[in-house]
């Protein structure tokens, strides 16, 4: 009699592509550096010793080899956190998103929520007033207070910053989310070369333009312009380095569509009607368990008609 493994398949990008997508992180790591200071440097190499620290203990416990996507989660922890976070909390979110939002699930290819997801929401409740009132002006280099580009058109407060502005990166925000021409650029080669897949990350993208625009046709007091909306916050970076994630997105192509649909409707309902000015990293969490659901349905039988 044959026993069946209760062990979770694996799945994810292949270590080839795993490589390429953590060296994309790197650079985006380095162009952000360059905006906001050696800081940055320094709070990724804390995440990274922090989160490799956990990765150590649970490979050893296991007797198993280091976790192959070990970088992964700190690079893009470093990158979703305000570049002025002090380093203990840069420790505390590295090793909290790679316990509880990876290791715990069995590693990389088998956790259901995207980890560096887990460990910022994790800072944002417990530490809100660095993760949402402290950012940091790249042009006089003052700490500022709510000043962030998504945070001005959320209260519909005079906005100075220009297209060119939010893609250069010369502008408060969080340490990645503000160099999205390096972004754009980076994850159009990873889908060039196939180490993302496109379908998701672009749904995202066109469902908040869209949303927005239709919105703002509707009830313009509650909307704002749609190409700025996408050129704020940290649209840009979940839709091209977390979304198109294989672990945590489904399988299907009419599930990827629905996915990314999905991400965008939340991501415009929480910014526009709730007291968070950003919804990416909650629309990332509520629809990460709902990629299995959407594969699970039978496309071909729904689309049939009677």
């Amino acid at each position: 009699m044959t026993q069946t493994s209760s062990v979770v398949p694996e799945v994810g990008l292949s270590q080839r592509k795993l490589v390429l997508v953590e060296a994309a992180l790197g650079i985006l790591v380095l162009a952000s550096a360059l905006i906001f200071g050696v800081n940055i440097l320094l709070v990724a190499a804390v995440s990274i010793v922090s989160a490799l620290a956990v990765e150590f203990i649970f490979a050893k416990g296991r007797k198993r080899p280091l976790d192959r996507g070990w970088l992964y989660t700190p690079l893009l922890i470093t990158l979703l956190l305000p570049p002025t976070a002090p380093l203990w909390m840069a420790a505390i979110g590295a090793a909290f998103g790679t316990f509880f939002g990876k290791a715990v699930f069995g590693g990389y290819g088998r956790y259901v929520f995207n980890p560096a997801v887990v460990g910022v929401l994790f800072l944002t409740f417990a530490f809100p007033t660095y993760m949402l009132t402290r950012w940091l002006d790249p042009i006089t280099s003052d700490i500022v207070a709510t000043a962030t580009p998504l945070i001005t058109l959320k209260r519909a407060l005079p906005f100075d910053y220009t297209p060119l502005q939010l893609l250069i990166g010369n502008v408060p925000g969080s340490t990645g989310e503000t160099v999205r021409l390096a972004i754009l650029v980076l994850g159009g080669l990873l889908m060039a070369i196939k180490a993302l897949d496109w379908k998701a990350p672009l749904t995202y993208i066109a469902t908040v333009y869209g949303l927005n625009f239709v919105g703002m046709l509707v009830a313009p007091e509650k909307f704002r312009d749609p190409l700025v909306s996408i050129l704020v916050g940290g649209v840009f970076l979940a839709a091209f380095l977390i979304v198109g994630d294989p672990v945590t997105s489904p399988k299907k192509t009419p599930a990827k569509l629905l996915y990314g649909f999905g991400l965008g409707l939340i991501t415009v309902v929480i910014r526009n009607f709730a007291t968070f000015p950003e919804g990416v990293t909650f629309a990332l969490i509520i629809m990460s368990p709902v990629a299995a659901l959407l594969d699970s349905v039978n496309y071909r039988k729904a689309g049939k008609t009677s």
